[in-house]
């Protein structure tokens, strides 16, 4: 989900038809129907990985997992064939709703999340990019005031520039209707957004050199962009809550490549700026936050500062057990705050079906059946196969917490 990003591109009528034709194959709602009956609520009660991502006791753990629809699915690789292009897949409505739905139908995993990418607000903010299949991404990129000018030229408004993102959590929130599914929304936050904006590109092969040369040459445009960025995203936030998202998950990629002291000044700030005007308009919805494992991020390193944001929950990566990371939390006056993951997303790729349920099982153990929501450390591999992705929920769904 977090190197992906999208190119904005005009459909024809045609396009359009086709997609009516081919989602025509199998109703979605008819699909959902037949694989979501078993587990129809009786009443009104919130959806089980709503009321864990508030910390609320519950009946057994929910479970979904990072960029869990797309590329290990066979079912979405033949949908790419007729869409070729991530951002056809992910703006035209009928087809983002489908590809959402996937991992649902398949493994009836208890969240769904909206099928878009980090990126997808910025032609909206005055930036367009492109992106290759391969993933390489490519900005016009903004190093100084006057390319910055054309951010702040124009107010923003994803409510009609981001119609089709409303479209699909709409859709998705209506399907799911009736059942214990939740529905998760996600944006990126500011300092992740940012190296791609001063980068032009994904940073990690030069080790984001132009953001912190940035950061150097010019501190108050670096902070500028930043603070517009974290006005913008908690705006986007709030959109995609009121079409339908009940957890938003916020995402800083790339924030474990800085120091303790960088990651201070240049990611604590704006993430909590996100968080807060997420709670402010909207305190009823819980938000996850989730960092990459990086230089200065592995082992837990920086998760007490992840906390120190306001979320709700903090996904943690693989790099560290699960014991460990709620002790961390606690240490440091914490213990309100949720956890999510940790599965290493090449135990589930590789491992044998006894790999995989052990070490699902002995995270589960530690992780008791409060305030965790089970997932992967990391976003699910291409290659995993899906047998192996169904025995994961499978075995988390069916764990009975002593």
């Amino acid at each position: 989900m977090l190197s992906r990003a999208l190119l904005l591109v005009l459909l024809a009528p045609a396009a359009a038809l086709n997609v009516a034709q081919a989602l025509s194959m199998q109703s979605p709602a008819h699909a959902v129907r037949q694989c979501a009956s078993p587990r129809m609520m009786a009443d009104e009660q919130d959806p089980l990985l709503l009321r864990a991502a508030r910390g609320e006791e519950v009946e057994r753990t929910p479970v979904w997992m990072m960029r869990q629809a797309g590329r290990h699915m066979q079912v979405y690789r033949d949908l790419v064939k007729d869409y070729p292009t991530f951002r056809e897949r992910s703006e035209i409505p009928e087809v983002s709703f489908e590809v959402s739905m996937q991992p649902y139908r398949a493994y009836k995993t208890d969240g769904v999340i909206l099928f878009s990418d980090i990126l997808t607000p910025l032609p909206a903010m005055g930036v367009d990019f492109s992106i290759s299949e391969g993933g390489a991404i490519a900005i016009s990129p903004i190093r100084t005031r006057e390319a910055f000018a054309k951010m702040t030229a124009a107010p923003f408004t994803p409510e009609t520039e981001c119609t089709f993102v409303s479209e699909v959590l709409t859709k998705l929130r209506a399907e799911l209707k009736g059942t214990d599914a939740t529905l998760l929304g996600f944006v990126g936050l500011p300092f992740t957004i940012g190296t791609y904006l001063i980068e032009g590109a994904t940073g990690t092969k030069t080790g984001f050199a132009e953001m912190r040369a940035l950061r150097e040459s010019d501190p108050e445009l670096c902070q500028d962009i930043l603070k517009l960025l974290a006005e913008r995203i908690a705006k986007y936030a709030s959109f995609q809550i009121e079409a339908g998202a009940q957890v938003i998950q916020v995402f800083d990629s790339w924030a474990g490549h800085l120091s303790p002291e960088e990651f201070d000044a240049w990611a604590a700030p704006y993430q909590r700026s996100v968080v807060s005007q997420i709670k402010e308009a909207h305190p009823e919805v819980p938000v996850i936050i989730y960092m990459a494992p990086d230089q200065y991020s592995k082992g837990g390193a920086l998760i007490e500062k992840l906390a120190a944001s306001g979320a709700n929950v903090v996904s943690v990566d693989h790099t560290i057990d699960i014991a460990e990371a709620r002790s961390i939390l606690d240490k440091a006056g914490y213990e309100h705050v949720g956890l999510q993951g940790n599965l290493d997303p090449a135990v589930l790729a590789e491992g044998s079906p006894e790999e995989i349920v052990s070490a699902a099982e002995g995270i589960l153990s530690k992780a008791g059946n409060k305030a965790h929501v089970m997932n992967l450390g990391h976003g699910i591999e291409a290659n995993t196969p899906e047998p192996n992705a169904a025995l994961f929920i499978k075995t988390v769904q069916e764990f009975k917490h002593a």
